[in-house]
């Protein structure tokens, strides 16, 4: 409420939020679409001493979320970052998982094309935990892929974390694959992999 302007990820869903905590402030569009053509506007308006807050759709702005960017710019100008803490998905679904937390790795989405399998090759070996994001289009897609390069590694698959549908999987990479597939699936998934076994 005591900002200038909110960049927000989803203007309708921010404004559901705005209003019911009585909040009217001017709303502008920023996701990972207009973000580097958003920016310059942004920063424009911290030089001139405006205060700007980015809201996101869900999770944490900045991690795969817009910010990061924004952030980059700003802190080139010496303009100070206030980090609220929120909710960061892959966090909530490590400390359900029942894999080790000492140690992980937050490889956020894999490629889509070009340097996946590369990716997927290098993951192979991590020892640590290994966290991933994934679209309900892809998810079958790339638990078969986990299977086919890093083999039958017990998995955690959730979805939807802290929201009215959620929900979490555990096991094996293919009884996994199996009871996900009996449904369509739906919402944003994170996916937690076994790391690699140390002999």
């Amino acid at each position: 409420s005591s900002v200038d302007l909110i960049a927000a990820e989803d203007t309708r869903k921010t404004k559901i939020l705005l209003d019911h905590y009585g909040i009217s402030k001017p709303m502008v569009s920023y996701h990972s679409y207009n973000e580097r053509q958003r920016a310059p506007e942004l920063l424009h308006k911290l030089l001139a001493g405006q205060s700007v807050a980015v809201v996101s759709d869900a999770g944490t702005p900045g991690i795969s979320d817009p910010a990061f960017y924004l952030v980059r710019e700003a802190l080139s100008h010496s303009i100070p970052i206030v980090p609220i803490p929120g909710a960061a998905a892959f966090i909530s679904a490590l400390i359900v998982s029942g894999l080790p937390t000492e140690r992980f790795v937050f490889e956020g989405f894999l490629p889509q094309k070009k340097g996946r399998k590369t990716k997927l090759e290098s993951l192979r070996s991590e020892t640590r935990t290994i966290i991933l994001y994934e679209s309900p289009h892809r998810v079958l897609k790339t638990l078969g892929e986990i299977q086919s390069y890093l083999g039958n590694r017990h998995v955690v698959v959730a979805r939807e974390l802290t929201k009215k549908f959620e929900e979490i999987m555990r096991g094996p990479v293919t009884s996994v694959l199996n009871e996900l597939a009996k449904k369509p699936p739906r919402g944003e998934y994170v996916l937690i992999i076994e790391g690699q076994k140390v002999a």
